[in-house]
């Protein structure tokens, strides 16, 4: 059961949600997003998160993105990771 949920967001097979201490739960399909495992770590102070149809871009307290899923919706930002600086909600 989930609890202190701030915000959730949801692809077509997976959600991903805030908890009040800025930590992200995420679970569904792995193919839409639902397995943020490989970014865990990254994934704190989460402000808000925003979904594609197969991934999710979370941005953080310090205006940084961090993103996962589907490489074809936008789960792999490292090309532009560089300029993903000061991002506003």
């Amino acid at each position: 059961q989930l609890r202190n949920v701030q915000q959730i967001q949801a692809s077509p097979g997976a959600f991903a949600a805030i908890l009040d201490n800025g930590s992200v739960v995420t679970w569904g399909s792995q193919d839409f997003g639902g397995d943020s495992s490989a970014v865990q770590e990254q994934l704190r102070n989460v402000q808000q998160i925003q979904a594609s149809p197969g991934a999710f871009a979370a941005i953080l307290d310090n205006g940084s993105v961090v993103t996962w899923g589907s490489q074809d919706f936008g789960g792999d930002s490292s090309a532009v990771q560089e300029q993903l600086r000061n991002v506003q909600q």
